[in-house]
């Protein structure tokens, strides 16, 4: 028997309802909705809830275990792979929990709640020169709790680096009950940690246990490549990484813990961009030549197909007169960054004189229309 057949649920909802201020959706229709994702996948939810606060999770979260109900934690339901879907009570951050509480512009930093949107974050950034570097396809719908779940990185992860390079320090809570905030462990904090006894100092002393164990394989197997985002971050526990226990959970798909908060890095918005575009006899071949542009220093990089151009066709977004892209079946995306356009231009003609004196050279563009620009990026693939 399906475990949420064992479950009282007309007692969960309506202890529920009375123990929080948040939205309490068990209808069937409301289970409907949030039974898929940007995905293929469908499982039909328990039921739903909304929380308006931290507070508010601590509470669900205590009366969901006291039934034996599962949950899972979701953000925007951009996610492919089926992993904001479950059959589960649905805790959905991004109505009400989407809150910035804090942005230090001096030190680079934000602290916010686990529903905002990476676009909402950045827009207030801008005001000081700062963004929040990674972002994903769906950086205007999809929220940072969920980026943290998976770790997601987009087209601008060459100037900053996937989510786990930019958490500082996470608020968590796990099933059973334990909120704690979470980053980089020195060994005077270690100790004081165990010092303080009870299921925190249990937990860390767990995770060191597992990391001293396998420090050797997780050294060997888990390479420091770029865009390493599957699996567990095993490798923020070592010694040389801060045993960073924020970033071991990044990527984890709440399968440890519900993020309430997080502390995360603001980087530098270059003020003006340059857009240079590398045309391929296909896709495959504008992969193989993916690392030849890091050493001109981009900001972002991204790859598209000719499907990308016959989609734009067949909604009439390609109008013949308008040659967008340079000859080829597959293309690079790379921008550069300046402190004016004159410097972002100046970036870019160094990557193309470079690119020319190839045997065999892409074709390529370099758009000095802002509106092409704009255009291109908004047409991407989501």
């Amino acid at each position: 028997m399906p475990q949420s057949e064992l479950i009282d649920i007309n007692g969960l909802e309506k202890h529920l309802e009375a123990a929080i201020e948040g939205e309490i959706r068990f209808g069937t229709g409301d289970r409907a909705m949030y039974a898929s994702d940007a995905g293929n996948y469908r499982m039909v939810p328990i039921g739903v809830i909304l929380p308006k606060s931290a507070e508010d999770v601590v509470q669900a979260l205590q009366v969901c275990r006291s039934y034996g109900a599962p949950v899972v934690a979701r953000g925007g339901g951009t996610g492919i792979p089926g992993q904001t879907v479950n059959i589960a009570v649905v805790f959905d951050f991004s109505k009400y929990m989407n809150r910035i509480h804090e942005l230090n512009p001096e030190q680079h930093w934000a602290r916010v709640e686990p529903g905002i949107v990476p676009d909402a974050l950045s827009r207030r950034a801008n005001a000081y020169g700062l963004t929040f570097g990674p972002d994903p396809a769906t950086h205007n719908r999809n929220t940072i709790g969920g980026m943290i779940g998976n770790n997601s990185c987009g087209i601008h992860s060459v100037m900053a680096g996937e989510t786990v390079d930019n958490i500082e320090d996470l608020d968590v809570l796990t099933y059973d009950g334990v909120r704690m905030t979470v980053g980089a462990t020195s060994d005077a904090e270690f100790r004081h940690i165990l010092q303080q006894g009870g299921r925190r100092a249990e937990i860390y002393w767990q995770l060191r246990k597992l990391r001293d164990r396998y420090a050797e394989n997780i050294r060997t197997e888990f390479r420091m490549i770029p865009r390493r985002v599957s699996g567990y971050n095993l490798p923020a526990l070592l010694p040389d990484q801060g045993f960073n226990v924020a970033r071991a959970l990044v990527g984890t798909e709440g399968t440890c813990e519900l993020v309430l908060g997080a502390r995360v890095k603001l980087v530098v918005n270059p003020s003006a961009r340059a857009l240079l575009v590398l045309g391929y006899p296909d896709v495959f071949a504008a992969a193989d030549d993916v690392v030849a542009p890091m050493k001109f220093n981009p900001v972002g990089l991204e790859a598209l197909d000719h499907i990308f151009v016959q989609y734009m066709k067949r909604k009439g977004m390609h109008p013949p007169e308008l040659q967008l892209m340079p000859e080829g079946g597959g293309w690079l995306l790379i921008e550069f960054g300046g402190k004016d356009k004159t410097e972002a231009d100046a970036e870019a003609r160094r990557c193309m004189d470079a690119f020319k004196k190839r045997p065999n050279p892409p074709s390529m563009k370099l758009f000095d229309d802002p509106e092409q620009e704009k255009f291109v990026w908004k047409l991407r693939p989501v």
